[in-house]
């Protein structure tokens, strides 16, 4: 069963990567994700997929972003929970 998460894509970043986790505007946690690309035609969209993905080591088709297409911050689905998901990205 998929879970959902709060990410954060801050795009043109010099240093692209994974973040920590941070406070977000409504007090709940969300993931920092950085990228390089721009916000135009989904490219910065496609990148956090791809970033999360290699990080969370999974196939880029089980990663999905379901809602905030067009805003810096996201929901994301993933295959597992979201405690897997810190543990995986601890390992990283």
């Amino acid at each position: 069963m998929a879970k959902v998460f709060p990410i954060r894509v801050a795009t043109r970043s010099s240093k692209p990567g994974i973040g920590g986790w941070r406070a977000g505007a409504d007090a709940r946690e969300e993931l920092e994700v950085r990228v390089a690309e721009a916000p135009t035609d989904g490219a910065a969209n496609d990148a956090a997929i791809r970033l999360l993905a290699k990080a969370l080591g999974i196939s880029r088709s089980e990663v999905s972003i379901i809602s905030g297409h067009t805003s810096r911050h996201k929901r994301v689905s993933i295959p597992f929970d979201v405690e897997e998901a810190r543990c995986r990205l601890r390992g990283s």
